[in-house]
C-alpha cells in the first residue's frame, strides 16, 4: 500500500500553480513586512486563509519570523468550510503535495494527538477540498527547511469541541517542540467600516490574550470569524504551554488589495503568541 498523499485541489487558484511564481509572490509579501520583530518565545501563529493575493500581505508579518527555522513541526488548526461533523479531523500520516513540492506529515505527533481523545480523529476525507490549512503552506514550505506538519481540521467548533482540543494540543505539545498555527479569516462581507469595528472587537480580545472573552463573543455571534475557534482552541494551548503575551502584527481587509473594493470585505489577522526568551 502506497503512501497517503493529498494533492492541492486549490493551486494554480487561490495561489500560483508553480513553484517559482509561489516564491516570487511570497518573497514579495514577506519584503514588505516592516513591523518590529516580537521579544519572546514564538509559540504560536494567528494566521489568514483567504487567496494569497488577498490575505498573504497581512499572513506575511507572522510567518516573517520563522525565516531561517529549520526541522519544524507545525500543528495547523482551522474551520472546516465544506464539510459539516462533529468533533476534530486529524489528517494523521502521509503528505501533503502542492507546487512547493511534498510535505510530510509529523505522523508521531499527529498519532499522540489522535490518541489524547476519542474526539480526534485520524479522518482524511474532510481535508479533501479544505483549503483553510493548505493556504499556510506557501509561506511555510518557502521558509522551512525540513517542515513537518499536522493538519487539524474543527467541525462544529463548539466550546466542548474547543476545550478538547485546547487540552489535547497541550498535553502533546508539552514535551515536544512544535509550533501551532490558528488558520482564521475575520468577519465576511461588509462594508469596510463595518468590518473594522467588528475585527477591533476580535483584535482586542486577541491582543488582551483573553481567550474565553473571544469564545464569548463567537458564541454571542458567528459574524465575527469564520476560524473563531481554531483561534480560542490554539490560543488556550498556547497559554498552557508558556505563552504569556500576544502580539497583533498586522491588521487589513480584502480592499486593501486589488480593486481597493471597500463595500464587501473579509478582515484579517496576523498574531503572535509568545512565552519568555
Amino acid at each position: 500500500m502506497g503512501e497517503r498523499v493529498r494533492r492541492s485541489p486549490i493551486a494554480g487558484s487561490w495561489y500560483p500553480g508553480e513553484a517559482a511564481g509561489i516564491a516570487r509572490e511570497v518573497e514579495g509579501y514577506l519584503g514588505r513586512v516592516q513591523a518590529p520583530e516580537p521579544s519572546g518565545r514564538l509559540v504560536a501563529l494567528i494566521s489568514p486563509h483567504a487567496g494569497l493575493f488577498y490575505s498573504g500581505p497581512v499572513a506575511a508579518h507572522g510567518y516573517s519570523l520563522l525565516r531561517g527555522r529549520r526541522d519544524l513541526s507545525v500543528v495547523i488548526v482551522g474551520p472546516s468550510h465544506f464539510v459539516a461533523f462533529d468533533g476534530v479531523a486529524v489528517f494523521g500520516s502521509g503528505s501533503w503535495e502542492t507546487p512547493l513540492g511534498r510535505v510530510a506529515i509529523d505522523e508521531d505527533l499527529a498519532q499522540a494527538l489522535i490518541e489524547e481523545d476519542p474526539r480526534i480523529v485520524d479522518s482524511p476525507s474532510e481535508h479533501r477540498q479544505e483549503h483553510s490549512l493548505e493556504m499556510q503552506l506557501p509561506f511555510l514550505q518557502h521558509l522551512v527547511r525540513g517542515l513537518r506538519i499536522v493538519p487539524v481540521l474543527m467541525g462544529s467548533q463548539s466550546r466542548a469541541e474547543v476545550d478538547l482540543l485546547a487540552k489535547a494540543l497541550a498535553r502533546v505539545l508539552a514535551p515536544r517542540s512544535a509550533l501551532l498555527v490558528a488558520s482564521s479569516d475575520l468577519s465576511h462581507y461588509h462594508p469596510a467600516a463595518v468590518a473594522n469595528r467588528l475585527d477591533a472587537l476580535v483584535v482586542g480580545d486577541v491582543e488582551r490574550f483573553e481567550a474565553e472573552a473571544l469564545m464569548e463573543r463567537l458564541e454571542a455571534s458567528h459574524e465575527h470569524a469564520c476560524g473563531g475557534g481554531p483561534m480560542v482552541a490554539v490560543m488556550k494551548a498556547a497559554r498552557t504551554l508558556g505563552a504569556e503575551k500576544a502580539q497583533v502584527l498586522r491588521y487589513g481587509d480584502s480592499g486593501d488589495v486589488g480593486e481597493r473594493d471597500k463595500s464587501r470585505v473579509v478582515g484579517y489577522l496576523s498574531a503572535a503568541l509568545l512565552g519568555p526568551p
